[in-house]
């Protein structure tokens, strides 16, 4: 990666709308109105990574606002903060990164807006230099894998017992990607 690119690389974590959705990074003043979108749907941290329910949402939210390798940002659809998502295990020199660490409130599952948010965060990758986006799934989180299918990420494989989930889960991830050549980008 040249230097004009990695410096490209700093622009992640910015704002990024089109005219139904906003990706705002994450900020103090997101904690409460994250906070209660997360309750919406209590059962879901079941299967999640990091837990955000109850008594753990402000360590985890501290850990993403103290991130250096991820930029996460609040969500919004129509104006309202109805979830997160962002870029996880930013390797500018390599020009990879994980699109990850989403979560929408049941209201706005399946009704487009996940695409929408998918489709901002990797057009600005691609336009900030990077060649290879990854998402890594739940091998139990069936909802996320159709997702993946939808948008027409390649499903590389599964990386078995790959991760602890906060509830004591040896999760299996399912790798998908998506490679610049295969995606129509957007300017930095």
């Amino acid at each position: 990666m040249t230097p004009t690119e990695i410096a490209r690389a700093d622009r992640l974590p910015a704002r990024l709308n089109d005219e139904a959705v906003e990706l705002a990074p994450l900020e103090q003043k997101h904690r409460e109105p994250l906070r209660a979108a997360c309750t919406a749907d209590p059962s879901i941290w079941d299967i999640y990574l990091v837990n955000y329910r109850g008594d753990a949402f402000d360590l985890s939210f501290d850990a993403l606002l103290d991130g250096s390798d991820c930029a996460v940002f609040a969500a919004y659809a129509d104006g309202l903060l109805v979830g997160m998502s962002g870029y996880l295990y930013i390797a500018a020199r390599h020009r990879a990164l994980e699109i990850g660490h989403t979560y929408l409130v049941p209201a706005v599952r399946g009704t487009g807006v996940n695409r929408r948010f998918k489709q901002l965060l990797i057009d600005h990758a691609f336009a900030c230099g990077f060649h290879r986006i990854e998402f890594r799934v739940d091998l139990r989180n069936a909802r996320s894998m159709a997702a993946m299918a939808k948008l027409g990420a390649a499903r590389e494989g599964t990386l078995r017992d790959h991760l602890m989930t906060w509830n004591g889960h040896v999760r299996s991830s399912t790798v998908y990607s998506i490679l610049r050549g295969e995606w129509a980008g957007a300017s930095c």
